[in-house]
């Protein structure tokens, strides 16, 4: 799995669980379902928007500190080397 995070000075949306983020996870089509099915495991809720092609894309928000446990949850399931994570702050995410 790999990860990349820009967090450079300046406003943000910051809430009593930390900033929000913008969460892109590039994965091949036929691993979907199963991203889908292990980030229904995670405590809090996903409205994912999912952008069909190779790679497909899954992007929904979610707050920093929560990160680490679905990290946790995807290594569980294997998709370590299968997919790319893309952590982009919400505030620069809106801003295009």
């Amino acid at each position: 799995m790999s990860v990349w995070a820009a967090h450079p000075p300046g406003p943000s949306l910051a809430g009593i669980e930390g900033e929000l983020v913008s969460v892109r996870i590039a994965i091949e089509p036929r691993y979907l379902e199963e991203l889908l099915e292990a980030l229904a495991e995670v405590s809090f809720p996903i409205n994912p928007e999912i952008h069909h092609g190779r790679p497909t894309e899954v992007d929904f928000p979610a707050y920093e500190t929560r990160l680490g446990e679905m990290r946790k949850i995807l290594g569980r399931h294997d998709f370590d080397d299968t997919c790319i994570i893309e952590v982009t702050r919400m505030v620069d995410r809106i801003r295009g």
